[in-house]
């Protein structure tokens, strides 16, 4: 208990009050933003702690971490232009409901969904930590595969036009992603002796272009044809029942709890991530929904699907990250880099190296979650008035920030030119039913998807593949096989029900 106690002490002490403030300012700043990711904002504010202390410099960055994912939401809500990859999904239930004039009532939800996966994931980091870690454990580069196999399916069948178009989509971005030198043998590999490719195709160009780029696109053309038409664009929808009531949250509970769980579990499998993670969440909240559910059309439950889970991989994520020393994420391994700068080793040995240190962060990640709300709260009918500002001027700052957010990654004209290819790739996609959802996914997993299926082959050739020996693998490659098949057969009939991106 007097550890607990010490822990807070630290998270109140002045200075990392303000940093946990400053980080969840920032931090809402980077999500709001189109084209600024989580983990660019975190490569960039980790020299920044070096002069501030360990407590104080883990508590910035979390606090960073925390908010962008909940502010992530503002623009896939009000613009249908997720400022970070996992809250694309996000897009498919709260962009319709603002255009319906409920913006402010979406906004809550995503608000408070955040802040709830956010703090059962850290508490159940806190309690849980080392046992669960154990589970981590078993997951070898076969399972990994496996899961992959699983998560690219699912997310393909509820992604685009059909079940074929989602998986061509999901290839491509596996494609794409073996550009560059060859992780084993370093050999080029689809570089064409462009210098610039020999380390990949920079993931936030990617990223900022098939996202954000393509619906910038998407909405000028819109506009344009309404301008060609003599037709007036159509104001903002009068904003209306906004409030939450006492129905609506009782409604929406069940979907928050359930998709906490999917985050969590996707946040202590490394490799997966928010992205994964939030998809997974809505494809199963989709899959569960009721008579009367609006999918598609604006359903709440959707967004408080989607942000509970993407906020609750973050906290999750770090319990392999302190149990083994293997971070969960792209954040938490990010994260790492700070602990070695203040000359911290994360792994089993920080529990009794460093047990101040320790209870401080979970009691900085607790009041991180609370300033996450305070200040979510307060700015929410701030974030809300984005979607009164006209198009013509919302499209030309987007754009800015996507050629900005590019441009940080490398620092290089290069990163500019594969957005700008990627956005017109996306633009095409989209034009034709493809997923651009299921392509980034394939690229973001791609890396550590060839790398699981190369060591599961030398598993495979050396010591075989028996059953008993991979049961989680077993399990997962008949759900990949299970999913094929229904949403195969929905395919061919032409049934509704999966995800159509341009909502």
């Amino acid at each position: 208990m007097s550890m607990i106690i010490d822990g807070f002490g630290a998270a109140l002490a002045p200075s990392s009050l303000v940093s946990i403030v400053l980080g969840v300012l920032f931090g809402y700043l980077v999500g709001v933003i189109p084209g600024l990711s989580r983990p660019a904002a975190l490569s960039i504010a980790v020299p920044l702690t070096y002069t501030m202390s360990p407590i104080s410099a883990i508590a910035f960055l979390i606090g960073i971490a925390k908010a962008s994912a909940a502010g992530g939401a503002t623009g896939a809500i009000l613009l249908n232009t997720p400022g970070e990859p996992s809250s694309a999904a996000t897009c498919f239930e709260g962009y319709p409901l603002a255009k319906a004039g409920q913006a402010t009532k979406a906004l809550k939800v995503a608000l408070y969904s955040s802040v709830f996966g956010d703090i059962c994931a850290t508490i159940v980091l806190i309690a849980l930590a080392r046992p669960l870690a154990a589970f981590a454990l078993q997951m070898g580069p076969v399972e990994m595969t496996a899961v992959m196999l699983f998560a690219l399916t699912f997310i393909a069948g509820l992604s685009g036009t059909a079940l074929s178009r989602g998986l061509i989509s999901g290839t491509l971005g596996l494609l794409l992603a073996t550009v560059g030198l060859d992780p084993e043998t370093a050999t080029p590999r689809l570089t064409f002796g462009i210098v610039d490719l020999f380390d990949g195709v920079p993931l936030l160009a990617v990223t900022v272009g098939m996202l954000a780029f393509t619906e910038m696109l998407v909405q000028a053309e819109q506009y344009l044809v309404k301008v060609r038409r003599g037709t007036h664009v159509e104001p903002a929808p009068h904003r209306h029942d906004q409030s939450l009531s006492l129905a609506e949250i009782k409604r929406i509970a069940p979907t928050a709890v359930q998709s906490t769980g999917v985050g969590i579990a996707a946040g202590i499998i490394p490799g997966l991530g928010p992205t994964i993670g939030a998809f997974l969440a809505y494809s199963i909240a989709r899959r569960t929904g009721r008579p009367g559910d609006k999918w598609g059309e604006g359903e709440i439950k959707g967004v408080a699907a989607t942000e509970a889970a993407d906020n609750a991989v973050l906290p999750a994520s770090f319990i392999p990250l302190f149990a083994i020393g293997l971070p969960g994420s792209v954040s938490a391994a990010i994260l790492v880099a700070a602990f070695m700068l203040h000359g911290v080793a994360p792994g089993p040995l920080i529990f009794e190296q460093h047990p101040d240190l320790m209870y401080g962060i979970y009691a900085a990640m607790l009041v991180a979650s609370v300033a996450m709300l305070l200040i979510g709260r307060v700015g929410l009918h701030l974030f809300a008035r984005i979607g009164d500002v006209p198009l013509t001027t919302i499209v030309p700052f987007v754009v800015l920030f996507c050629f900005l957010g590019s441009y940080l990654e490398t620092h290089t004209l290069f990163s500019i030119t594969v957005m700008l290819a990627l956005g017109l790739l996306g633009y095409v996609m989209q034009r034709f039913g493809y997923s651009v959802v299921t392509f980034l996914i394939g690229f973001v997993v791609g890396p550590l998807f060839e790398i699981s299926l190369r060591q599961s082959l030398v598993i495979a050739k050396t010591h075989g593949l028996s059953p008993a020996d991979h049961p989680i693998a077993i399990i997962f490659v008949v759900l990949t096989i299970g999913a094929a098949v229904v949403f195969a057969r929905e395919s061919l009939s032409n049934r509704p029900g999966r995800v159509s991106e341009g909502e």
